[in-house]
């Protein structure tokens, strides 16, 4: 656990396409003015803000929404060293800690010192062609490499360090992080690994007499995924995915930066948080 997080210069955001999370936001923002703190308040995708964001002119940012506006915030603030405070109003909120009507309590929390920061490794992936890099990106939940739009496996070499692992013929592999391994890699039948590990997950979509289990590379390994067949693509952190021919490879390493949550309490919250959602699921509204 880290030194006390005391900020004094938060901007508070919200995912644009959840209406409710504006409101919200501004509820945030207007209380933190009340305790003189000037808050700036707008849509995460708001450029404007997005500069002063990257210019490090905030040491704070609140995030309102769900799980899926804690990834892009976390894009957003990873390089600049910008700590993130979710506030959950969505379906699941495992990388959240703080639900709706929690906020005032926790914010007072920050103010008393009661606060700390938890640093969540994140991918560095590379996309090359015939030896040249022609994308590349930052993951905190993984890089899937995968079967494009016919529905027939695809061939992939997967490498750690540059020694072979083996080759799959899949649905698809996910090369996960520890946030990640609760994410599509559980979906998958992957474990679940502690937050604060720095290992690379990988496990294979629907292998098909290949190896079918999950494997954990050792702290500071990378992987390479090299494509020996059609129909394949590269899609990261559930964006829009890019199309690999035959003979490209996909690097993923450790990246350079972590992403910055703030956190209550002690770090056995990832457990209790994780016991709950995995009791119930929310997204149907029964128990299990």
């Amino acid at each position: 656990m880290s030194d006390p997080f005391l900020p004094q210069h938060p901007v508070v955001t919200a995912y644009p396409k959840m209406p409710a999370a504006f409101e919200e936001a501004k509820a945030v923002a207007a209380y933190l003015n009340e305790k003189g703190l000037d808050a700036p308040c707008g849509s995460l995708y708001d450029e404007g803000l997005r500069k002063r964001i990257k210019s490090d002119e905030f040491d704070l940012l609140i995030a309102v929404g769900g799980d899926g506006t804690m990834l892009r915030a976390g894009h957003l603030c990873a390089p600049s060293g910008v700590p993130i405070l979710g506030i959950n109003l969505g379906r699941l909120g495992f990388l959240i800690q703080v639900q709706q009507n929690e906020w005032r309590n926790m914010l007072e929390r920050i103010f008393k010192g009661e606060a700390w920061i938890e640093n969540r490794m994140m991918l560095r992936v590379e996309h090359l062609r015939a030896g040249d890099i022609v994308g590349s990106w930052h993951a905190l939940n993984e890089a899937v490499v995968g079967r494009g739009q016919y529905l027939r496996p695809v061939k992939l070499a997967a490498s750690a360090d540059g020694h072979l692992l083996t080759t799959y013929i899949a649905d698809g592999l996910i090369a996960a992080t520890p946030t990640g391994s609760t994410a599509y890699a559980l979906a998958a039948g992957g474990p679940i690994l502690p937050p604060e590990l720095r290992n690379i997950l990988i496990v294979p979509i629907a292998p098909h007499l290949s190896v079918d289990r999950a494997v954990v590379l050792a702290e500071g390994s990378s992987i390479t995924i090299d494509v020996k067949s059609e129909n394949a693509i590269l899609s990261v952190d559930g964006a829009i995915p890019t199309g690999l021919a035959e003979d490209d490879r996909v690097d993923i390493r450790a990246a350079g930066y972590t992403a910055q949550f703030v956190r209550f309490g002690d770090a056995g919250y990832f457990y209790r948080n994780l016991t709950a959602h995995m009791n119930q699921n929310p997204a149907i509204g029964m128990s299990r």
